[in-house]
Parts: C-alpha cells; sequence; structure tokens
C-alpha cells in the first residue's frame, strides 16, 4: 500500500514537471508577446499602492491611475531623452578615444618595471575596438527609440490593469474551487511580488542617484549614463550591482587619472556594500521565502526563457511560482525546494 502511494506522489510529481516544461516550452516561443504583458503586469503591482493611497484621499480610482500613468509617461520621456542625448554624445566621443587609450596605457605601462609585461601599450590597443562599441551604442540608441514608440501601449495595459484590480477578488472566487483558499493564495502573492519590487525599486532609485551624485562630484563624464545603468541592473540579483560598476571604473582609470579610478571603485564598493549588503537583506529579510542558490538560478534561468526582462524579474517571477505551486501535493514538494528552508507557520 505504501509502494503505491509513493508511486502515485512519484507519478503526481512527473506529470507536474511535465506540465512546467510544456508551459515554459509555450512562454519561450511566445515570448515577444509574453514579455510584454508580464512587465506591464509586474509595473502594474509597482504603482499599485500609489493608485491604493490616492483612493484613501478620496480620488476615484479612475482619475487615481490617470493621473499616475500621466506622471509615469512623463519621467518615462524625460529619462529616455536625456538617456538618448547621453548615448548619442557618447557615440559621438567614442572614435576619439582610441589615440587616449594608447596614452593612457603608456602612462600606466611606466608602473612597471622594465620586461615585466610581454606586450606594449599599442598591442592591447589593438584589441580595442571602437567600431564595435559603437554598433553596439548604436543598436542600444535604436532600441530605445523603438521602445518609446512601444511605451504608450505597455502603459495603457499597466492602466487597463489596474482598472481592473478591484473585480479580481470576484473572479478569482468564480474560477476557483476553494475561492477564500484560492484568494489567500493570490493575495500572498501579490502582497510578496508588490513588496518586493516596491522596495528594490526604491533601493535601486537611491543606487543610481548615489552612483550618478559619485562620478558627477569627481568629473566623471556620462555620470548620468552610468547611473541609470546602476539603477536598472540593480533589479538583477547577486550579479547586477557588480556589472553595472565595470565601465565607469574601466572609463575612470583611462580617461582621468589613477586617483580617480581609486575613488570611483572605492565609492563603487560602498555603496554596494550599503545598499546590495545592510539595506536591502534588512529590509527584505527572509520574506522571500527563497534560498540563495534558487535566486541564482533562477536569474539563469528567467534570463534564457525570458531574455533581459526576465533576468530583471527572476524573483518576483520564481516567488508567484513557489507560491502557485504550493497549493498542490506535488507542486508543494517542488515548493520546498524553491524555499530558503524555513518552517512554515
Amino acid at each position: 500500500m505504501r509502494k503505491t502511494i509513493v508511486t502515485n506522489q512519484g507519478l503526481k510529481i512527473a506529470v507536474m514537471m511535465a506540465m512546467l516544461v510544456v508551459i515554459f516550452a509555450g512562454i519561450k516561443s511566445a515570448a515577444d508577446i509574453i514579455v510584454p504583458f508580464i512587465l506591464a503586469l509586474f509595473l502594474a503591482f509597482v504603482l499599485n499602492p500609489l493608485i491604493v493611497l490616492l483612493e484613501k484621499v478620496r480620488v476615484p480610482r479612475a482619475l487615481a491611475v490617470m493621473l499616475v500613468a500621466t506622471v509615469v509617461i512623463c519621467v518615462m520621456v524625460f529619462l529616455t531623452s536625456t538617456l538618448l542625448v547621453t548615448l548619442n554624445e557618447f557615440a559621438r566621443t567614442l572614435p576619439q578615444y582610441r589615440g587616449i587609450i594608447i596614452e593612457k596605457l603608456r602612462q600606466y605601462d611606466a608602473y612597471f618595471p622594465q620586461g615585466e609585461l610581454t606586450f606594449t601599450p599599442e598591442q592591447l590597443a589593438g584589441y580595442i575596438d571602437p567600431a564595435a562599441t559603437l554598433n553596439l551604442v548604436s543598436k542600444l540608441i535604436s532600441y530605445l527609440s523603438n521602445a518609446m514608440a512601444g511605451l504608450f501601449l505597455l502603459l495603457m495595459t499597466v492602466a487597463f490593469m489596474l482598472l481592473e484590480v478591484p473585480q479580481l477578488p470576484y473572479k478569482i472566487e468564480q474560477l476557483s474551487d476553494d475561492p477564500g483558499k484560492g484568494m489567500a493564495n493570490v493575495q500572498r502573492a501579490l502582497d510578496s511580488v508588490t513588496r518586493y519590487l516596491v522596495i528594490k525599486t526604491l533601493i535601486s532609485v537611491v543606487t543610481g542617484l548615489a552612483v550618478w551624485a559619485l562620478l558627477a562630484g569627481i568629473g566623471v563624464r556620462f555620470a548620468f549614463l552610468w547611473g541609470m545603468l546602476a539603477f536598472a541592473l540593480n533589479y538583477i540579483p547577486n550579479i547586477g550591482s557588480f556589472i553595472a560598476a565595470i565601465p565607469p571604473i574601466i572609463q575612470t582609470f583611462l580617461f582621468n587619472s589613477v586617483s580617480d579610478g581609486l575613488m570611483v571603485t572605492g565609492g563603487y564598493i560602498l555603496i554596494n556594500v550599503i545598499f546590495g549588503s545592510i539595506i536591502d537583506p534588512k529590509i527584505l529579510g527572509k520574506g522571500l521565502g527563497l534560498s540563495t542558490l534558487v535566486v541564482f538560478i533562477s536569474l539563469i534561468f528567467w534570463g534564457w526563457l525570458m531574455g533581459p526582462v526576465g533576468m530583471l524579474l527572476s524573483v518576483p517571477l520564481t516567488i508567484v511560482l513557489k507560491i502557485a505551486l504550493e497549493p498542490t501535493a506535488a507542486g508543494h514538494k517542488i515548493a520546498v525546494l524553491l524555499g530558503d528552508g524555513t518552517p512554515e507557520r
């Protein structure tokens, strides 16, 4: 009898895993449609607390959604246009940098004993291809220009999602066999994801501002660009903030001075320690219910499945997946593997 129960449980887990494979394959093949929808969904999670706050001061929900959408559009248009101007300036000055790089490498060559290095600054500069970097920047400018066209459609989707929130409990009740439990699970997922995204957004904004202030104060060019990069990549767990630090540090060592480069390096370390290692874990704590290993693996998996958006949203997507799996017996075992090992109370 016990062997039959174990076999049935194993079969249920296998069926659950097969269903997940089919779902993920569908997401991968329809990523062009699904990714913007998921991005809009999580933007709605971030903005909904503002709508609720406006409703508390007697603002009708439709008007609150319109006001928030208008502010978001203005902010995004301003940031995107400023970023485009910075990228254009960066692309225009990029071809001039090859000679500067060779001269700077010659200065650094003086720090090493004669014969210590097996290559010359000219040979090292030969590996630097401004045309490839210029092509990358041009593609990014083209991508941002096209994104501006899709911005209106994305925010319209977010607005309709926000208007639909009050009807969500009724719809869950009609779809679920156990309305009370189903709504409790949905509410838990909404609360967890909203809390994570709101806190992460605030921390990312402060991180971006701190990086911008640091670089602008030292006199590093394109400080706004690197601040925006720090803001965006801070959503990527574990490695995002370190990746964001590499380009400005290299730029500072090459085009400023060694002392400036050391100051920027120290500043980035200080910012990452304060926000990434102290404030972020202290505020979020273990409320996510995900193990550190799962967070890192989810970054790789969702990035492969959905591209850059998947990397940015890897943690909230894994939270939703874990909560969705918990109610069923087979799914609960998978949810336990995703968890941080803390017993549920």
